[in-house]
């Protein structure tokens, strides 16, 4: 079985942005949720999934995290909007309703 690997962009009200990349973005995006790990995350309550991309090898995903990292905010931006306009956030309804937010 392929393994499949992901660049995400967390968010919150503010759109303060973090970029990351991990091989389970499901178990990841619960993480942020839950604010399991310390840090700029957790700090600046960065809880809804904005933007991913997915890729077949570790090595790609860490190349385009690196490369979007280096992308001034405004591109960022622009990519996020390409295809989430709305600033949904595309981890809704992947938890349980007494899921903490």
């Amino acid at each position: 079985m392929q393994r499949t690997y992901y660049v995400y962009f967390m968010t919150n009200m503010s759109r303060t942005l973090y970029i990351g990349v991990t091989s389970n973005l499901e178990h990841r995006v619960a993480q942020h949720h839950m604010k399991e790990t310390e840090g700029f995350t957790k700090r600046y309550n960065l809880t809804m999934l904005a933007y991913m991309e997915e890729f077949a090898t570790p090595g790609d995903a860490i190349a385009r995290e690196k490369q979007l990292k280096g992308w001034r905010r405004a591109r960022k931006i622009e990519l996020i909007e390409s295809l989430n306009p709305e600033w949904r956030d595309l981890a809704a309804g992947w938890f349980s309703s007494d899921y903490p937010s």
